[in-house]
């Protein structure tokens, strides 16, 4: 927060406007005793001293910039283009939210019209929306959008190798309907669909890191009359097939990766597209190109109605938010990358982790469990994966995400992410870490 430099006359003159003799008149309602307490603080310290003190504090930290991070399960380390928080920090960015008043708000369309024009084309849907929390409610939302479609079946399919937190984000959205939520593992396209079916949800990869081919899940999915909803990494869809492609009625994402730091865990940017059929239930804001009378190119809210957003009792959801300034923050990563950087970037993610999981198997006692992945994948280790972690962190090493954290019977089982964000060095020295830790 900037400091105002307030003058002892302009101090004067705002408490004289106000119709108060002194500061201590404002504290009048207090009672007096209570006013003004003695506070045992330590004697003031110079800009210099704090500053010392902060960094002294601040380099105790574990972060991804000063360590071998190899952290995923749903917040990633990627690369930031300098100018993507230079733009989205600029005062007009910054200080703004969301379009009440939309015609007059017309910078802050043109940015939500552009990022739905990429995010649509990168996940191979018709409309994309903007936009929702983070990927676990955008997800949630998509499962309301179906049950909402289809409101006189009962059951939902969700994949076991979902992202825990983003089932129990799920199953709270659903606590208030009459909806049974089960598990299926291995292929959603035998995750036992039948006509009481209103949704089946397959992720694109899996938590675990297994990536499958989606189309026939889609098919399975239609001749149900179910949607098929895709949960999927945003940056795998810049390399392998975009799930729209595969047969996807919507599909969501988490949105961090794109331009957006890991921020201990928010704020993150909830993705979600769907195709046109589907585009009246959508919740958030679309955001359409148009022409005045003069012919002139200007943006607008579009394909909803206005209710949505002010009516509780007409709204399609209450639970949805235009995040916009993480929003924009995609926008200009996704400007910035291009047809080109962003390919460019899941093609290093991809070959990175393939040979961080190459070399990682080669180790005894170690075996790499997921067949195809993108770039997380797990590994199962001869010792406890937390021991692995609490030894590697002291070592300035990040190896990964041990699985018991959400499944206490899966001692020896570590979920290891490669982003283009690794050096070959720091992967080689994650192999040698492994080897010593494992004697």
């Amino acid at each position: 927060m900037p400091f105002v430099a307030n003058s002892d006359a302009d101090r004067k003159a705002m408490l004289a406007t106000i119709g108060v003799k002194g500061v201590e008149e404002l504290f009048s309602d207090i009672p007096a005793a209570r006013r003004f307490p003695k506070l045992d603080l330590p004697e003031a310290l110079s800009e210099l001293e704090v500053l010392r003190e902060l960094e002294s504090l601040a380099s105790r930290n574990v972060t991804a910039s000063t360590c071998a991070w190899f952290l995923g399960a749903g917040a990633y380390n990627h690369f930031i283009p300098s100018l993507v928080p230079a733009l989205a920090s600029r005062g007009e960015f910054l200080t703004a939210y969301t379009p009440y008043q939309p015609e007059v708000s017309q910078g802050t369309l043109q940015a939500i019209f552009e990022y739905q024009s990429m995010a649509a084309e990168l996940f191979g849907m018709e409309v994309v929306n903007a936009s929702h929390y983070d990927g676990a409610t955008a997800l949630a939302e998509a499962v309301l959008m179906a049950q909402h479609n289809s409101p006189s079946r009962p059951r939902l399919l969700l994949p076991a190798a979902l992202h825990p937190e983003y089932k129990e984000v799920i199953r709270t959205y659903l606590s208030a309907f009459a909806v049974k939520v089960e598990e299926y593992s291995g292929d959603p396209a035998q995750a036992g669909l039948g006509e009481d079916v209103f949704a089946l949800v397959a992720a694109y990869p899996e938590f675990e890191g297994e990536l499958r081919d989606l189309t026939a899940a889609a098919a399975a999915a239609h001749a149900a009359g179910a949607l098929f909803i895709v949960q999927a990494d945003p940056i795998a869809c810049a390399l392998l097939k975009s799930p729209g492609s595969m047969g996807a009625d919507i599909v969501v994402a988490e949105g961090q990766a794109l331009g957006n730091a890991m921020n201990y865990g928010g704020p993150f940017l909830g993705m979600m597209g769907a195709t046109g059929k589907l585009v009246r239930k959508m919740p958030g804001r679309i955001v359409g190109e148009a022409k005045d009378h003069e012919g002139r190119k200007g943006f607008v809210l579009t394909l909803s109605a206005r209710e949505q957003h002010i009516r509780r009792e007409k709204a399609v959801s209450n639970i949805c938010s235009n995040q916009g300034l993480v929003m924009l923050q995609t926008c200009i990563y996704l400007a910035a990358m291009g047809k080109q950087g962003l390919p460019a970037v899941a093609r290093l993610c991809w070959d990175k982790s393939h040979y961080a999981a190459q070399e990682i198997g080669k180790i005894p006692g170690f075996r790499v469990r997921t067949q195809s992945f993108f770039k997380e994948f797990l590994v199962e280790t001869p010792v406890s994966a937390e021991e692995i972690s609490a030894k590697l962190s002291r070592r300035c090493i990040v190896p990964g995400l041990p699985l018991s954290r959400y499944y206490p019977g899966r001692e020896h089982e570590l979920l290891v992410c490669v982003t283009e964000m690794a050096t070959k060095a720091q992967i080689d020295l994650l192999v040698q870490s492994l080897k010593e830790v494992s004697r």
